[in-house]
């Protein structure tokens, strides 16, 4: 038995790391990436005091607001009605299963309790570390509890601003000094692995500023990050905590799952998407109306049955969905979003077996929808199907089919070739999802 379990070790090893030179990731992270994927569905929290503007967590950028007048914000950041408790209970009973919460964005403002700098949350009027609030109440409901860690600043001088692509109209006069912005981040980093028990991931942002452009996948960045020294103080203090990078890039030596934006895993959608599908764990994140933070005009909701085939197509991917909130200036998440989110859960209620711990079927997400696998099941999602008859390729022997819901058989034929034909005559046609559970 002792020899089996190290086999597979090793051939877990060697798929996860891949081409990752120089990085073995440890038991302990082998474990995590494990347990990461089979979450499968994650709320995103994009928040800090560029709320009080109702514009989007890159009014500071757009609106090329300077450093002198941007910081008059924290002077005036009082979110009374802030409850980790409700937030972390409105995920959980969505049936999201980990949290990402912004700990840092690119205005720089460090919505935790750091000494390494005053720009952040604790000289506020509000006075509370609500990284903290929100990671302890996770650990109390269950719920796995991810830092999001922007790169790049539109604050610090020391940020090598000069470089990048964005934070040119904050009024920033002084020379860089990388070394001096990593020294920062690394203490930062330290806090967070430190003070606030264990996490499961630290998402970083911001890579993409010191690129000439974000579609073309062979340019190099324009500074050396010393990624290496920074991932290798993670994993030192935590070593089950895994490093996503969201740089559009196949992951790095040190890296331990790839994240797609607005994506699903190859797509691109956005023009900065489009980089290769790794074997590590992947994760898709998209936003509920367009914009990530709070913006007080944006009223493009998706809909639920939007939402749905997201997750389910992710689920096809193999991916984890995480869907973001951007909760308002007085800590409340908007009740659109909370509805929607509540609608998912109910209809994880039913499905969650379909979606929580399966892998991407043997066919990627189609028009149709998707198929996730689990054991010896196959589940084919039919969400946007409107005719009497599915055909499919199945590359196994289907033993029997039958309605998920319900578990009525359902009647298939097998063709030539290994095609597949089912009768879903009797299936509704307006619901959010159609599942046939098959059996190898």
């Amino acid at each position: 038995m002792k020899k089996i379990i190290l086999s597979l070790l090793c051939l877990a090893t060697s798929i996860f790391t891949f081409a990752q030179t120089g990085y073995t990731p440890t038991a302990e992270n082998l474990k995590a990436r494990e347990e990461f994927q089979n979450m499968k569905y994650g709320m995103f929290i994009h928040w800090g005091l560029s709320s009080l503007l109702g514009d989007g967590e890159w009014v500071m950028q757009n609106q090329n607001i300077p450093v002198k007048d941007y910081t008059r914000l924290q002077k005036v950041f009082n979110p009374i009605d802030f409850n980790a408790k409700t937030w972390v209970e409105i995920a959980k009973n969505s049936g999201m299963k980990y949290i990402t919460l912004i700990t840092r964005h690119h205005d720089g403002f460090s919505n935790f309790d750091t000494k390494q700098s005053d720009w952040n949350i604790m000289k506020t009027p509000f006075k509370r570390d609500i990284v903290k609030e929100i990671a302890d109440e996770c650990h109390k409901q269950g719920i796995k509890i991810c830092f999001y860690y922007s790169l790049l600043d539109w604050y610090r001088d020391d940020y090598p601003y000069e470089t990048g692509k964005t934070g040119k109209g904050t009024g920033r006069t002084k020379k860089s000094d990388y070394a001096s912005y990593l020294k920062f981040m690394k203490a930062q980093l330290t806090e967070l692995l430190t003070n606030y028990g264990e996490v499961s991931t630290i998402w970083f942002d911001g890579h993409w500023d010191q690129l000439a452009n974000d579609h073309d996948k062979t340019l190099s960045s324009k500074i050396d990050w010393k990624y290496e020294e920074i991932y290798s103080l993670i994993h030192k203090l935590q070593p089950q905590c895994m490093i996503g990078n969201n740089h559009h890039l196949m992951p790095i030596a040190g890296e331990d799952f790839q994240m797609f934006e607005k994506d699903l895993p190859g797509g691109n959608s956005t023009g900065f998407g489009g980089a290769d599908i790794s074997p590590l764990p992947l994760e898709t994140c998209e936003t509920i109306s367009d914009a990530w933070g709070f913006n007080i005009n944006d009223h493009k909701y998706k809909s639920t049955k939007q939402l749905v085939d997201y997750l389910v197509k992710a689920a096809g991917f193999g991916a984890n969905f995480l869907l973001n909130v951007g909760p308002m200036p007085n800590g409340e998440i908007q009740p659109e979003f909370v509805e929607r989110l509540a609608q998912m859960g109910d209809w994880l209620k039913v499905y969650g077996e379909t979606i929580y711990g399966s892998k991407g079927g043997f066919v990627r997400p189609q028009a149709w929808g998707a198929v996730t696998e689990k054991g010896n099941k196959m589940y084919i999602h039919l969400l946007n199907y409107k005719d009497d008859k599915f055909m499919l390729k199945i590359p196994q022997n289907v033993k029997s089919a039958k309605f998920f819901v319900g578990k009525s058989p359902v009647k298939f034929q097998k063709l030539d070739n290994d095609y597949y034909v089912f009768d879903v005559a009797s299936f509704d046609k307006n619901a959010l999802d159609n599942v046939i559970e098959l059996e190898k």
